[in-house]
């Protein structure tokens, strides 16, 4: 039976476009059951059908918890085994994290634990490093602070700024992104104990995956 899996995007959701175009193609075997936004207007939601959308503004709610609970509720429905973060602008409180424990992960524009928190590029840029790159992980109460799963890596050239690198970054976050779910919804990647095990065995350390997704196991 095909993975379920639930994304939670904020913008235009191109990598969201990048695992529906991996379903399309048979590389992935899973469905979107639903899309769910923080922002009506999100390009994102129009990626897919009317009825798996849902979107709801923060403010229009008593308090955060009264928001994510109503979004958890909306995401529980769709019964999903995974749910994705994939350029969600908010940081999720502890309720709603802990009620997905072990099935939330994030795709996250750096090489964490480095560069935390948003303006990624440009952190990188500011720091010196001669490399970047993105990370898919485990989401947690902390930001950005659940195990990785899996990182690829771009250079940082000279001259680069932000935008040029977020480009670079961008074009590795697709495939990064797909193969990590190939894994997660084929079973041979499990969370267990707060711990990742590939095939039965401890991950130690992050998969390092090339630039067309492929991590050599």
């Amino acid at each position: 039976m095909s993975a379920r899996i639930a994304v939670l995007a904020s913008g235009r959701g191109s990598n969201l476009q990048a695992v529906l175009d991996a379903i399309a193609a048979g590389r992935l075997d899973a469905q979107v059951v639903g899309v769910f936004s923080d922002k009506p207007d999100a390009a994102a939601l129009q990626r897919v059908a009317a009825p798996l959308r849902w979107s709801a503004r923060p403010r229009d709610f008593a308090s955060r918890s009264d928001y994510e609970q109503a979004l958890g509720d909306a995401i529980a429905a769709t019964a999903p085994d995974w749910i994705l973060c994939a350029g969600y602008m908010r940081i999720l409180g502890a309720g709603i994290v802990q009620r997905f424990a072990g099935r939330m992960i994030n795709i996250h524009p750096s090489l964490l634990p480095r560069h935390k928190g948003l303006h990624t590029h440009q952190q990188a840029i500011d720091a010196g490093d001669a490399e970047h790159g993105a990370s898919v992980h485990l989401v947690t109460a902390e930001l950005d602070a659940g195990a990785v799963i899996a990182q690829s890596r771009v250079p940082v050239l000279p001259g680069d700024d932000a935008a040029v690198l977020a480009e670079r970054v961008l074009a590795i976050e697709h495939p990064l992104l797909v193969a990590c779910l190939q894994l997660l919804c084929s079973g041979r990647l499990a969370e267990q104990d707060g711990k990742l095990q590939l095939d039965g065995h401890t991950l130690f350390s992050p998969l390092t995956l090339d630039s067309a997704g492929r991590h050599g196991i």
